[in-house]
């Protein structure tokens, strides 16, 4: 028999439409076999959405439902709950309204949970209904990543003893850890699945005088995470157990190290590259998480224009010469290379790399790790790949004059070589390499092109907020205002929303600027013209610089003018 509650929920969702008189009645009918509640059977079903259900039961149960992103939390009001009872229970202080502590939990109909929260606050409690996924994320932002894990440890101290089923949940992972170790172990773990889930490249641990500061690197750009403030008594520990996972000496603190840490995430293999460098005030650690089976993008999917997407078909299937990728470290130089090998990897084509790390795995590529503490080096592999008799070669990157000489020689016997390089723009590629002592007409009869590239985050589709641009700003930026101005141009939302974890942002994509060495730029690099004039050459020849590109992308809505400013 139906509850007063569950009657009215039903009058609701029917008189609503959100479900019909036959879904009631399997619905009701399942309550019935399995007792389960009746709004559980519901969602099981999926006859309703979670934030559809959410906002029914907040009508019939006079239960207010909040987004908590636009909620203010008080800091003060969040420190009458421990973080290890709010996590474990999923419920968030909010406030405090004249003695009342308002309290966000996802299970209204949990009595004895309320009353519990009385008894722990000694206060009266006024409840709201919120989505467990964002409790969660709350309790993260405002308890800080691993604060009940933190708060755990602490109480394991001072009580003296082990919390015995923790050591037995962990035994697989770390059988001789007890007590301490087993929660900085949870910790150390919360850390990189939490930066996973983030899709964070990298996790950077840095100590200070007082406090342990965390950032996670997303789409290209850092962001702190919220950490508890007890993190800093335990950061020796922390860095103990990393170290421990990525085989590294935990007794040398003066020295820089680095290591690998190989583990699964949901399913995924992914390799962890470690870097530890002393400062002032302990170790500085970062993790750069590579995942093992990356998915290989297609030349189509980076971002290139149309107009260079056929060029650059052109010029990787040349018999002979070098193509060079710049940017700076992160900018997706390695991706474009292997987006480029991909397309012309064939069975009649002899291809070997030398990489440091070997990013991608490619079937039917021969692929090289480099290992100078071995004495191999990229210009050692790039020695022994000639002998290989390959067609295509890529080294990972040209960073000494040595490895750029073997390049140029072997471009110039017959093979074509893909590489990267350092450097601002494509033009720069040209003076690096002559900077390197390579002289200008070897420089000239070898290169083919540059492709300089950057990446830029794309707007959250769902959040992104249109404007109009004024033209007193298009004309700074060096836009033609006419054009600019009469565009549908978008920036990102100020507060985000969930599908883009509230950033604004989800995603990247890349912005070129393609060099080809014409006839008459190869005349002005032999005559070492100075690279201001190679550009204005190579720009009335249609040469369309990183900034262009990335203006282009913020009329077709793709990106913002903010993203193309911060990284041109």
């Amino acid at each position: 028999m139906a509850t007063v509650w569950e009657e009215k929920l039903k009058n609701v969702l029917l008189a609503d439409k959100i479900i019909d008189q036959e879904q009631w009645l399997h619905a009701n009918a399942l309550k019935q076999e399995t007792a389960e509640r009746l709004d559980q059977v519901l969602l099981r079903l999926e006859y309703i959405k979670r934030e559809q259900l959410f906002q029914t039961l907040s009508r019939v149960l006079n239960i207010p439902y909040v987004k908590l992103a636009r909620e203010k939390i008080d800091a003060e009001a969040v420190k009458r709950i421990p973080a290890n009872y709010a996590f474990q229970h999923k419920i968030l202080p909010m406030r405090e309204d004249e003695g009342v502590l308002v309290i966000a939990l996802q299970d209204p109909f949990n009595l004895h949970l309320q009353d519990e929260i009385r008894l722990l606050t000694n206060s009266n409690i006024r409840i709201m209904m919120a989505d467990e996924n964002e409790i969660l994320e709350a309790i993260h932002e405002y308890y800080g990543i691993g604060a009940a894990t933190m708060q755990e440890i602490i109480e394991t101290q001072a009580q003296g003893q082990v919390n015995e089923q923790k050591v037995k949940e962990l035994k697989d992972f770390e059988k001789e850890a007890t007590g301490e170790e087993v929660s900085i172990i949870k910790f150390v773990n919360q850390i990189i699945t939490d930066a996973y889930k983030n899709r964070a490249t990298d996790i950077h641990i840095e100590p200070f005088e007082q406090d342990l500061r965390i950032r996670y690197r997303i789409d290209g750009v850092l962001h702190e995470i919220p950490a508890p403030d007890s993190i800093k008594r335990f950061e020796a520990t922390i860095v103990s157990r990393i170290k421990i996972m990525a085989e590294l000496n935990i007794a040398e603190k003066r020295l820089p190290q680095d290591g690998r840490i190989r583990l699964s995430l949901e399913g995924e293999e992914i390799d962890i590259r470690v870097s530890t460098i002393p400062t002032i005030w302990g170790e500085s650690i970062d993790l750069r998480m590579l995942p093992r089976h990356r998915v290989l993008l297609g030349l189509e999917q980076l971002g290139v224009e149309d107009a260079d997407l056929k060029m650059i078909e052109k010029l990787i299937r040349l018999p002979h010469g070098i193509i060079l990728v710049t940017g700076p470290t992160g900018s997706g130089k390695t991706t474009t290379l292997y987006a480029g090998l991909s397309r012309i990897n064939a069975t009649d084509k002899m291809i070997v790399t030398v990489e440091d790390p070997v990013e991608y795995q490619l079937k039917g590529i021969n692929q090289i790790q480099v290992k100078p503490k071995i004495g191999l080096t990229f210009a050692e592999g790039l020695r022994s790949i000639l002998r290989q008799d390959p067609n295509i070669i890529m080294v990972g990157e040209i960073r000494d004059p040595e490895t750029a000489e073997i390049a140029i020689r072997a471009s110039l016997t017959g093979h074509l070589v893909f590489s990267t390089l350092h450097t601002n723009d494509a033009c720069g590629a040209i003076t690096r390499l002559v900077d390197m002592g390579i002289p200008p007409y070897l420089v000239s009869s070898s290169v083919e092109a540059a492709l300089a590239q950057r990446l830029v985050r794309k707007l959250c589709l769902k959040c992104r907020v249109q404007y109009a641009m004024d033209e007193e700003m298009a004309k700074e930026l060096g836009l033609d205002p006419a054009d600019i101005c009469s565009r549908e141009i978008y920036k990102a939302s100020a507060t985000g929303c969930q599908e883009c974890n509230y950033m604004g942002y989800k995603g990247r994509t890349g912005i070129y600027e393609l060099l080809l060495i014409d006839d008459e730029i190869r005349r002005l690099i032999v005559e070492k013209e100075p690279i201001s004039v190679i550009k204005k050459r190579a720009m009335n020849s249609g040469m369309r610089t990183l900034a262009m590109d990335g203006f282009n992308k913020v009329s077709q809505g793709i990106t913002s003018i903010e993203e193309v400013l911060r990284v041109t």
